[in-house]
């Protein structure tokens, strides 16, 4: 990932899952064109044809019906729409080289969240170190009607921030935010306590 920000989705890299080189300017349900299957590069592991064919069809339902979530998921946990869509379209990446085994998990697409948000904030990290004296400023807030809710949201600590966006926005079972975070379920539960605590207080001018 480079340092400035990207205006959509990450540019075309061999192997990247074609429909991940769509542009787009709203995080919204994509409509991709139909993938032709030698269009795709196959899965790292070696197979049948009719076993890559299943494994290819089977990531792209999944892509197109979690892309846009976990996109938006992102964009509130990190407060970035440009980063959030780079680091989802790379973990998404990574999960079709990996499809054979990820499609076995109990939830792929936390797994691809995991990933996601890691990458986010090791790119940060990486920036700070770099240029200590530089602030990323989104080029496109989280989409929130309301400044107040972004800004309580954002005052959050990236994990408490998490487990909000896991349990609320996507509607993770504790189990499944649990595995998202790579955490104990118990501290999921402590998270969103805390962190709901915090917003009830910050929020209390709007009830």
């Amino acid at each position: 990932m480079t340092s400035e920000p990207p205006t959509g989705n990450i540019a075309r890299r061999p192997g990247v899952y074609p429909p991940m080189q769509l542009r787009t300017n709203a995080i919204a349900p994509l409509v991709e064109p139909e993938v032709e299957a030698d269009t795709v590069a196959d899965p790292q592991e070696p197979g049948e044809p009719g076993d890559i064919e299943v494994l290819h069809t089977e990531f792209s339902d999944f892509y197109r019906a979690h892309w846009s979530s976990l996109a938006q998921a992102l964009t509130f946990a990190v407060g970035d729409r440009d980063l959030a869509i780079e680091v989802t379209d790379e973990a998404m990446a990574r999960a079709y080289s990996r499809w054979r085994k990820l499609r076995g998990y109990d939830s792929p697409a936390a797994w691809v969240y995991r990933v996601g948000f890691n990458l986010a904030v090791s790119h940060r990290r990486r920036l700070a170190r770099r240029l200590p004296w530089a602030q990323r400023e989104a080029s496109d807030p989280m989409p929130v009607t309301d400044p107040a809710i972004r800004t309580a949201l954002l005052e959050l600590a990236p994990q408490f921030r998490s487990v909000v966006v896991c349990r609320l926005l996507l509607d993770w079972s504790v189990a499944e935010t649990a595995t998202a975070l790579g955490v104990r379920p118990a501290t999921v539960r402590t998270r969103l306590h805390r962190a709901l605590q915090k917003l009830h207080v910050t929020l209390e001018h709007l009830r």
